[in-house]
């Protein structure tokens, strides 16, 4: 009997080195040619739109694999889709290939058992990528990622500022105060209840909090006064010297835009680091206007893309997923003539001719450089947005 389970045993190693060795990147391409790619999108960005289109042909003339954007007006319509399916027992062959997807959606499909997965380190082009455990490619809304999505585009949280007016930008939140109570009236943000009003405070919360390492994890009673009573005491201090003394907030990033262009204040803040020089490219902004980062980092949101476990053309969706990690792609992505959407790569992993690819795209001087844009911090987990949100007002609005 020993024997016989020794052989069992032997067996199943063998079984399972053969599995391994059947599933190399170069069997991912063979089985992948002749795919189409369905690939769930949210479909309201024209721009977002024809980048994919883009990736289709090109994936299409390189490795035989079609793309078709499934449009979406909201990502919960695909994984309602997947859940369905998998509900049904429909385990392979779904009509779900790639998603774009994070936070609660990712979620979601995690918890659920809706992924395909891990897959990321097995994308040859996973090694231009920063996987360490705290990194922001690692991490979405403070839910680690462990391989089952695999990142392609990167927003992150900036100031931009009027250079005619301010030769010295305040790079910290302290320092801003400090501007502020010299230049009154000079600066506001957005409404708290606004998700870029909501981020300053947020971005904020990182730099003064005792121990940043505090916010991954969900906000409690416990925690939550200790963690942000550093925030509040710098918010005092600074909301008197506000655009009108901080009784009202614009209410949207493009009405604080129009206050810088109207002069009667000099930041406006973006989630978007190429914001202002297409603003200043379509003649909305003055040319002076500059983009920036506190020295700590900023906030970065990146966007990720997913595999559902039933997806009918696995392979040609990890052809894709690989393909939006080239340094050409995200190259192309960061051009403001095409998507402006910065890179998710770790430029120092790029040798010199990769980060010439990017360093040779059309440039502006309200446009910062991957280096300039400096290090990338997590987002807090999401319930301290809503505790945030519910003290500012409880404190400010009554």
């Amino acid at each position: 009997m020993r024997s016989i389970a020794l052989l069992a045993s032997i067996g199943l190693a063998l079984s399972a080195t053969s599995a391994l060795a059947a599933d190399t990147w170069e069997d991912t391409l063979a089985k992948a040619r002749g795919q189409t790619v369905y690939w769930n999108a949210w479909g309201g960005d024209d721009r977002t739109n024809a980048f994919i289109a883009w990736v289709g042909e090109e994936t299409e003339k390189r490795y035989g694999v079609s793309v078709e954007q499934v449009k979406l007006s909201d990502t919960a319509e695909a994984v309602t889709r997947v859940l369905a399916e998998k509900a049904a027992g429909k385990t392979e062959g779904g009509s779900v290939d790639l998603i774009w997807i994070n936070g609660p959606n990712f979620l979601s499909m995690k918890e659920n058992g809706l992924l395909h997965g891990p897959f990321v380190e097995g994308l040859p082009n996973a090694r231009y990528l920063d996987l360490s455990p705290a990194s922001a490619a690692s991490v979405d809304f403070t839910v680690p990622v462990e391989g089952l999505e695999s990142p392609w585009r990167l927003a992150k949280f900036v100031f931009n500022y009027d250079s005619a007016r301010v030769s010295e930008p305040p790079r910290s939140m302290p320092a801003l105060l400090d501007w502020a109570k010299a230049n009154p009236g000079r600066f506001t943000h957005p409404q708290v209840s606004n998700f870029m009003g909501a981020t300053f405070l947020k971005q904020a919360l990182v730099e003064l909090t005792p121990d940043a390492s505090v916010l991954q994890q969900p906000a409690t009673d416990e925690n939550f006064e200790a963690a942000t009573a550093p925030l509040w005491a710098w918010y005092d201090a600074l909301r008197p010297n506000l655009w009108q003394q901080g009784q009202t907030y614009p209410e949207s990033p493009a009405i604080q835009q129009r206050l810088l262009n109207d002069a009667e204040i000099d930041f406006t803040m973006s989630f978007d680091p190429a914001s202002a020089a297409a603003a200043i490219a379509e003649g909305d902004l003055p040319e002076t206007v500059r983009t920036y980062t506190t020295d700590i980092g900023a906030i970065g949101n990146i966007s990720f893309v997913a595999i559902p476990f039933n997806a009918a053309n696995r392979e040609g969706a990890e052809v894709v997923a690989n393909f939006l990690l080239e340094p050409e792609t995200q190259a192309r992505a960061q051009d403001i003539t095409v998507l402006g959407s910065f890179s998710v790569l770790d430029e120092t992993k790029l040798s010199d001719e990769q980060k010439a690819l990017f360093t040779a795209l059309p440039t502006s001087e309200a446009l910062p450089t991957n280096e300039e844009l400096g290090k990338t911090l997590l987002e807090p987990h999401a319930s301290w947005m809503t505790r945030l949100t519910e003290e500012w007002a409880r404190r400010y609005t009554n």
